[in-house]
């Protein structure tokens, strides 16, 4: 489970709920079906009306990644890479077909099984750089449903107050106190719901499996740089040093830790 992202959420929502009940207004001061309606209703069937079918089919399974905290990192991919290029380098690159069949990253098996079947370079990076275009097409597809929520909820939280203004306007005549206050909630409601519902949820997930995008075509990257060096038969400690470049200064030491514990 990512912490971060479940903390957020959660207290995004008590601090907002905590910040209402502060200001003197209570749960159903602010609870409106009708608006719920308009503002979520309105936003969610847009944003299924602009995405194919096996992308709505498919959003749980796409949305859970920003709340799973994935494991593998960049550190032990190199070291990975690394304990396979001396054994490589050592023993020949045939000797890496038992270490393949125990990985369970499906890129880096695919990318060493074309090193040991002899493959050339240009074929092999050629490969895998497709695949990297591919996984970074369809990240970008899926995220692109977040994007469109963030959007089409505001829009429709405006929706509403232009209903709530109507009907607000419609029994000014009548002198109705209630009918009149009842109109300007609802125009006023719409628009909270379609700035919460995208400021809180739609974006901050968009932009969070935007981060997990960008960490996987890290490791992915890492990975390309590494087999290749591999299959070129590159000394091991050149190509820790092309490969720590992936790493932030701060966590080098950190390869070196790993490193040193073997």
């Amino acid at each position: 489970m990512d912490i971060a992202t479940l903390l957020g959420l959660i207290g995004g929502i008590f601090l907002l709920l905590f910040g209402i009940f502060v200001s003197g207004l209570s749960f159903f001061d602010i609870f409106d079906l009708p608006s719920i309606f308009i503002t979520f209703g309105g936003g969610i069937a847009s944003t299924i009306i602009a995405n194919p079918f096996f992308r709505i089919r498919n959003l749980i399974q796409f949305t859970r990644f920003a709340f799973i905290e994935r494991k593998s990192s960049v550190v032990e991919i190199i070291v990975r890479l690394l304990t396979l290029a001396e054994r490589a380098r050592r023993e020949g690159l045939l000797s890496l077909e038992d270490d393949i069949a125990e990985l369970e990253d499906p890129f880096m098996r695919k990318g060493l099984q074309l090193v040991v079947d002899g493959t050339d370079q240009d074929q092999i990076r050629g490969v895998l750089e497709t695949e990297l275009s591919a996984i970074k097409n369809r990240h970008a597809s899926n995220i692109k449903f977040y994007s469109m929520l963030g959007g089409y909820l505001p829009a429709f939280g405006m929706i509403g107050t232009l209903l709530g203004l109507i009907q607000m306007l419609k029994n000014l005549g009548t002198g109705d106190a209630s009918a009149i206050g009842q109109g300007m909630a609802t125009a006023l409601i719409t628009t909270l719901y379609g700035s919460i519902g995208a400021n809180l949820i739609a974006l901050p997930i968009r932009d969070k499996l935007l981060q997990k995008d960008a960490d996987e075509i890290l490791e992915r990257s890492v990975m390309i740089e590494g087999i290749i060096g591999i299959q070129q038969g590159e000394n091991p400690r050149v190509l820790k040093d092309k490969l720590a470049s992936f790493l932030p200064p701060a966590e080098r030491p950190l390869l070196d830790e790993a490193l040193g514990s073997r």
